[in-house]
């Protein structure tokens, strides 16, 4: 009897283990600063008047996010520290990194430009940002720093710049990386939902499903999966000097590990296969318009260093 007392008393304890409650957030702490670094290689494949075109790119940057102050929220101090792209083209490589020193190198110039910079950005403490700020500031100041260039020409220059660096873009691609903690306390295998809008050269919607899939004494291990939708009613983006629409759609796996004391991200792998069509309107540089088929397959890979 005893020992079928015991063993039933074994198993409750390890039943409430396992449903035990947890509630992952971010646990800062004023005046710290905390990094992310961020690996990301994407293949893009076009096929335009029957020819494929690929373009194999890699993409490196660190980012440090300093704790200026806590309430609610966390109001952050945000710089990029280094930038750096590889590109495989049909007629040759290119590389260009924020060290460089090549002064002729102007889009190396464009990334040191940019690092630090700071600009700031408000969390709550389940990770979803609730504000970018100043981030064209840093557009502008690295623009005007360009002598040589003409006075329209910068302006060209900050409009396709702030497609990937204005707040609107930061906001969506740190919300990418960072918005996976739920708003509630959850317990192992439990799911959540996180919807995004992302914002940038195309609009899109993002639909997370994350779950949680283990606890250990230093961490908490999050597996997601996502859908990625542009949004078709939005009218035509100027990218470079084309307008173009884009209609795509795909799917995110994700992989995180999250410090349990911190609530920063430790780890993450994820990975994008999204496809479909892109639109070019009808213009002096393109009469007619055309409309090609598109895709972009792309792993990433950030850690806390």
């Amino acid at each position: 009897m005893n020992k079928i007392l015991f063993a039933g008393w074994l198993v409750m304890v390890s039943f409430a283990g396992y449903a035990q409650k947890v509630k992952p957030a971010l646990n800062l702490i004023k005046g710290n600063t905390y990094y992310l670094s961020t690996v990301a290689h994407s293949v893009v494949k076009q096929t335009i008047n029957g020819q494929l075109n690929s373009i194999d790119m890699t993409i490196e940057g660190k980012m440090s996010f300093k704790v200026l102050n806590i309430d609610s929220l966390y109001y952050m101090e945000v710089n990029y520290t280094k930038v750096g792209m590889k590109m495989q083209l049909p007629n040759g490589n290119v590389a260009f990194n924020s060290d460089s020193k090549d002064s002729t190198n102007v889009m190396a110039k464009i990334m040191a430009g940019i690092t630090n910079k700071p600009f700031t950005a408000t969390l709550t403490k389940s990770g979803r940002i609730r504000s970018i700020e100043n981030a064209e500031n840093m557009i502008t100041s690295m623009i005007d720093g360009f002598k040589e260039v003409p006075p329209e020409k910068k302006e060209q220059l900050k409009a396709q710049l702030s497609q990937s660096f204005g707040s609107g873009a930061l906001k969506s691609n740190l919300e990418m990386g960072m918005s996976v903690l739920p708003e509630t306390v959850v317990a192992k295998n439990d799911k959540w939902t996180i919807k995004n809008d992302l914002l940038g050269a195309m609009n899109a919607k993002m639909v997370s499903v994350y779950q949680l899939i283990d606890v250990t004494p230093k961490s908490f291990v999050i597996h997601g999966t996502a859908t990625i939708e542009t949004d078709n009613t939005a009218g035509y983006k100027t990218v470079g000097s084309l307008p173009m629409k884009y209609n795509l759609k795909g799917t995110m796996v994700s992989d995180v590990v999250v410090d349990k004391t911190t609530g920063w991200i430790s780890t993450s792998a994820v990975k994008q296969n999204i496809d479909g069509t892109v639109d070019i309107k009808d213009s002096p540089q393109v009469p007619g318009g055309v409309t090609f088929p598109m895709s972009v397959i792309s792993e990433t890979s950030t850690t806390d260093h």
